[in-house]
């Protein structure tokens, strides 16, 4: 007979409330098995969830959801919060198009309280909602369960701080999974907690020091005594004394894999009149050896084999990432003066090599892309070449430092930014399809996408080569195959590259759009449109004279980018040939002005119309709606325009 599965009875946090401990540890199990068949298929951040199991289920009992709040920071460690609040049956579609978000989503259901997918923005973020709770007059609890690598990001610690400042009611657990429990830290820190949580030993210690400040001469001077020793008591044995010093009340280290532990210390401190920063340690993948054994791999993966743990993935061609990473080391051998930042993603900025080969020329700052901008602007201007490797997603966050640190006083700092478009599963709080606009808008900057790998090895080449700031943006994935230089050659600054000459339609495409545009000029051929193609190299400086030549040269001018339509590629080429008063008809194909769901690539490719088949359609329909003197004064036009790139 089958043991009844506990799981399937949970559709609701409620349904956690009267389990057993024995049932707790079972449903435990449960959850475990689930989270790494589902990722096995669909892949997915999996050691970061096995490692918050039993402090999730110890959060829902404590808590009661979703009337009280629980916001979970960056929102990947949140499937099995998704288990337990009614999508159990629908999780083996998670990050499938149009199955479960592999990040929390307010549309999704009530108990997700953000759309998150960015770190160290919780805390500030359930500051507001407890502010707008306080207003109303309600007494709801309002948690957040923030990690310790996002509480290295500045946003956090100045969310701290003004919440420490008001004094609002406001619970931060702080997942520690980065340290182990010893028993006797562990015991020491219960034995505080309950001290310091016990309301009986707040009013008796503020009975002692009221009665003792009324004994006259010596009474002030021995309430001042008490507080100075208490004051170096806590230093030697409280491990929170920073978020002591924030205004924070200070609580743990508590095992957060005993469920009873947490519910019980999240029961208590709800009942504080402040905030309360509950410090528990976890162990990031527990229950499944592979991830154990490599939390950083597991951290986020592709589909595995559960027995081995090894991934499905079986291109044979290099990843972007991985020949920006050799590329990188192999300038650094050339050049001592280059160094190399990235904010806690040294692994997936492809970085690992290069930390091993030059460790003294290696900065991971942890999750602050704003400092890390900051920092490669202090080393350019100390005289070396710093490279930022970044996700484009990410390096967002630093917008201000890219202007006033770097753009504005001319260093000399080059930009990689990886996973550029469209990045599939993880959907829109990770694809990087923004930075093609605000690149453009700060001024000395350059910024370049390379159409293959071949590309990118020269680009970055030219990039070192250069002056002042200049990005480079490639996308996540597999190359295409190509055969990499084995010399790398410095660019023409804002010269493109004619990849194809004809004379009915000119695709001008950058980056990853290359391919596309001449899937889609062979397809056009066949419907027998002769098409130019040209990979423009450079968004800034963009090619004016490769502009100018498809414009007079043919009667549709199409620009491909992945990137959203307001400010990019489109833009660009829309401002020159304003400039030069040409006054030919332009379709631009580009991301919709939305913010673009999760799912396989070619699905969502093909969604925004960035296929070979779907820039084919899109061309064929504009030609139809051309005026036939338009297509006529073209054909009769003389061919003057004939640049030889």
């Amino acid at each position: 007979m089958t043991e009844r599965r506990i799981l399937d009875s949970v559709s609701s946090p409620a349904d956690l409330k009267p389990l057993s401990g024995d049932e707790l540890q079972q449903l435990s199990g449960e959850i475990r098995e689930t989270l790494i068949e589902t990722t096995s298929k669909t892949g997915g951040h999996l050691a970061p969830n096995l490692g918050v199991v039993e402090l999730t289920l110890g959060i829902h009992r404590a808590l009661d959801c979703p009337r009280d709040k629980v916001l979970w920071d960056v929102g990947h460690q949140s499937y099995v919060h998704k288990l337990v609040t009614g999508r159990r049956e629908s999780f083996q579609e998670l990050r499938r198009y149009g199955g479960v978000c592999g990040f929390t989503k307010r549309g999704e259901s009530e108990y997700d309280v953000s759309d998150a997918g960015h770190a160290s923005d919780s805390i500030s973020q359930a500051l507001g909602l407890a502010l707008a709770r306080d207003a109303a007059g309600g007494d709801e609890t309002v948690a957040v369960v923030i990690g310790d690598g996002s509480l290295t990001g500045g946003m956090a610690f100045e969310a701290l701080n003004h919440a420490g400042h008001l004094g609002t009611r406001l619970l931060v657990v702080l997942n520690d999974n980065e340290m182990s429990i010893s028993r006797n830290v562990g015991a020491l820190s219960a034995y505080l907690t309950r001290a310091r949580l016990d309301p009986r030993y707040t009013r008796l210690r503020d009975d002692v020091e009221s009665r003792l400040s009324r004994i006259p001469g010596v009474g002030a001077a021995m309430v001042a005594a008490g507080e100075a020793a208490k004051g170096s008591v806590k230093q030697l044995l409280v491990p929170g004394m920073l978020f002591e010093e924030l205004g924070m009340k200070y609580v743990g280290p508590i095992d957060g894999h005993d469920i009873d532990a947490v519910e019980s210390t999240l029961t208590r401190a709800m009942e504080s009149e402040g905030p309360v920063l509950v410090h528990v340690i976890t162990r990031k993948g527990a229950g499944y050896v592979h991830a154990e054994d490599e939390p950083t791999a597991f951290h986020g993966v592709a589909p595995f084999e559960i027995r081995t743990g090894k991934t499905n993935v079986t291109s044979k061609v290099p990843s972007y990432t991985s020949v920006f990473g050799k590329s990188l080391v192999a300038e650094a051998e050339r050049d001592d003066r280059i160094c190399a930042i990235t904010a806690a993603m040294r692994t997936g900025t492809g970085l690992e090599d290069f930390a091993e080969r030059f460790p003294d020329r290696f900065f991971d700052v942890g999750i602050a892309e704003e400092h890390a901008v900051g920092l490669a602007a202090g080393l350019a201007a100390g005289g070396l070449l710093p490279v930022v490797a970044v996700y484009s997603t990410f390096l967002q966050r630093a917008y201000d430092q890219m202007i006033m640190d770097v753009a504005l006083q001319g260093h000399h700092v080059v930009f990689a930014l990886d996973r550029a478009g469209l990045v599939g599963e993880d959907g829109p709080t990770h694809h990087g399809v923004f930075d093609l606009t605000y690149l453009r808008s700060i001024p000395n900057m350059m910024i370049m996408a390379p159409a293959d790998e071949a590309e990118l090895v020269d680009m970055l080449h030219t990039a070192l080569a250069a002056d002042g700031p200049i990005a480079l943006r490639y996308p996540r994935g597999p190359a295409r195959g190509v055969t990499l230089p084995e010399k790398p050659q410095v660019l023409e600054a804002g010269r493109a590259e004619i990849r194809g000459r004809g004379r009915d339609v000119a695709l001008l495409a950058v980056g990853r759009m290359v391919e596309v545009a001449e899937e889609a000029g062979a397809a056009l051929a066949e419907d027998g449109v002769s098409v130019s193609v040209v990979n423009l190299r450079w968004v800034k400086p963009i090619d004016i004279q490769a502009v100018s030549w498809a414009a007079a040269e043919h009667p549709l001018v199409v620009t491909i980018e992945e990137n959203t339509g307001t400010g990019g590629v489109g833009a660009a080429v829309l401002e020159v040939l304003a400039d030069l008063g040409a006054e030919t008809p332009v379709l631009r194909l580009a991301i919709p002005d939305c913010f673009v769901t999760w799912g396989p690539m070619d699905k969502l490719l093909s969604e925004v119309g960035l296929t070979g088949t779907a820039v084919r359609d899109a061309v064929l329909g504009r030609l139809q709606d051309l005026p036939s003197e338009e297509v006529a004064r073209h054909d009769e036009a003389p061919r003057r325009h004939r640049p030889g790139r």
